[in-house]
């Protein structure tokens, strides 16, 4: 067999009927906006923390709704609880109280 400088990698495709979604459960009992969310990026566009580092919440919302936890601990620690996004959302989402929920719900708290 030749070797043409690439391998045909596994593809990235995510079942979302066999992911887990029980994190994101118990997320909405105790913050019931963040169904409001319909991603807008108004959040994301005035976060300080962007402007500094790789740190996005729509990212974060797609990670936690999908119930990929691996990488949402560490982009978690990224915010600074500014509140800017709070203030910005038009749905009203608290964000602020969003990222410390998911912070405790990743810690077992």
């Amino acid at each position: 067999m030749k070797d043409f400088g690439f391998a045909i990698e596994k593809p990235r495709a995510l079942d979302l009927d066999k992911a887990d979604r029980n994190l994101y459960v118990r997320l909405l009992k105790r913050e019931p906006s963040f169904a409001r969310c319909f991603q807008c990026g108004m959040c994301s566009a005035t976060c300080s923390a962007r402007n500094f580092t790789d740190y996005n919440i729509r990212r974060i919302h797609t990670l936690m709704r999908q119930g990929q936890t691996q990488e949402l601990d560490a982009m978690l620690q990224k915010c600074m609880l500014c509140g800017k996004c709070t203030l910005v959302c038009p749905r009203g989402v608290n964000l602020r109280h969003l990222i410390i929920q998911m912070r405790k719900l990743l810690n077992n708290e």
